[in-house]
């Protein structure tokens, strides 16, 4: 008998439902238009904060920042036009890339259109049948991804758990010609840093290549705000791939790569997602560096960022919340025991005028459901203090959680 074929309708219809689609029966937290929000929210007197956005340093919406950016728009119009390979780029291209080679300490910077895009073809590209890629059980997708459309073996170690890792290397480091270690510096769902030190004593002595994604630590750890090497006292150049992202401190979209001259002329000509991406808009371009001036010149925005996080970890761990391993840098988790109160607690968070969408099926165990926190320097302490307070007195009380009106199968 031959296997029935159903639709792309009806495949995608039970692939939403295994991914959780029960839980938005009776409230969707997702794709909020915070801006109408917003609006609404203060047109009618009522507070609306939210937690959901990573504008650390709060340089979004920055007056220098706009105006540069209409600058660009009106001088280089909007777009790139071409991929910067093939159809040439724009001289603010390379001043940028320049710059941000500075800041980090790395000899070189190559730009592209998105931040997830650049793990996933920058891992792909370097690694090949005879490789193996070493990373962390709770990597960001774009990496994992990567490593999966590499074909490379892939290894996972438990998270942040360098012994393991050890373990696996001194057991299947001789099989491999190359070997890649990838690892997060603050991990974006668990706010937790990894031990820079130790890992580059084990890349050396292993002959591994070290990739460190810095997405969220870039205008976070750091006196200057410059990352992970900066928070640990290590030299950038230690490290061979410092991976970021534009839309995070930079407040805009794209990311980019940091390494050794040699290495960054090599993927500048032959990396598939900038060979055959267009390059960054002059509008990005333009906010990205503006941002990058700002973060050097008012560094009183990243110690405002650090009070205000390590205010939200300790009034959370006063109150007996779970912020698993967060350091209180930037990023800190709130766990819950299930996915149905993760969402009535955003519910009740977004009632109360807090936006912070909860977190489960994807991107986290499954067992650790949470409301992740992203915390800004434009955050007020009555902010800080309101949203605990309100997670405190929820859960000093008995809740009564509903079935989900479909059982997921």
């Amino acid at each position: 008998m031959a296997n029935r074929i159903n639709s792309l309708a009806d495949y995608a219809t039970k692939r939403f439902r295994l991914a959780g689609k029960a839980y938005l029966e009776e409230y969707n937290p997702f794709f909020v238009p915070t801006d109408s929000a917003r609006h609404e929210a203060q047109a009618h007197g009522r507070n609306f904060v939210s937690f959901a956005n990573y504008d650390y340093l709060g340089v979004a919406g920055h007056p220098a920042i706009k105006a540069a950016s209409v600058g660009a728009l009106e001088s280089l119009g909007v777009g790139a036009l071409a991929s910067r390979l093939v159809g040439g780029e724009r001289s603010t291209h390379h001043v940028f890339e320049e710059k941000l080679a500075s800041f980090l300490g790395v000899e070189s910077v190559l730009t592209l259109v998105s931040g997830y895009l650049t793990n996933v073809t920058t891992i792909s590209h370097m690694m090949n049948t005879r490789d193996a890629i070493f990373l962390d059980e709770l990597s960001h997708n774009s990496i994992i991804s990567g490593a999966k459309a590499a074909s490379a073996t892939s290894h996972f170690f438990q998270h942040n758990d360098l012994d393991d890792l050890e373990a696996l290397l001194e057991q299947k480091r001789s099989s491999y010609r190359h070997v890649l270690i990838a690892v997060e510096s603050l991990y974006s769902m668990d706010g937790d840093i990894v031990d820079l030190p130790r890992l580059i004593e084990i890349k050396d002595r292993y002959n591994c290549w070290l990739l460190v994604d810095e997405a969220h630590s870039i205008g976070v750890l750091g006196q200057d705000g410059r990352g992970l090497c900066e928070h640990t006292g290590v030299d950038p150049a230690q490290i061979d791939l410092i991976v970021g992202t534009l839309s995070k401190t930079f407040a805009s979209c794209g990311g980019f790569l940091g390494g050794k001259k040699p290495v960054i002329d090599w993927l500048r000509y032959t990396l598939p997602g900038f060979v055959f991406s267009v390059g960054l808009s002059p509008v990005i371009t333009a906010a990205a560096s503006t941002a990058l001036d700002i973060v050097q010149k008012d560094t009183w925005r990243i110690e405002r960022l650090r009070a205000n996080a390590e205010l939200f970890l300790e009034l959370a761990h006063e109150a007996g919340l779970d912020t698993g391993p967060a350091i209180g840098r930037g990023v800190v988790p709130i766990l819950f025991a299930d996915g149905l109160e993760t969402v009535a607690a955003s519910r009740h968070l977004m009632a109360n005028g807090y936006y912070v969408p909860p977190i489960f099926q994807i991107g986290v165990p499954k067992n650790q459901p949470r409301l992740r926190f992203f915390l800004s320097a434009t955050h007020r302490e009555e902010d800080i203090r309101g949203v605990i307070n309100l997670l405190a007195r929820r859960q000093a009380q008995p809740v009564v959680a509903a079935e989900p009106a479909t059982a997921a199968t």
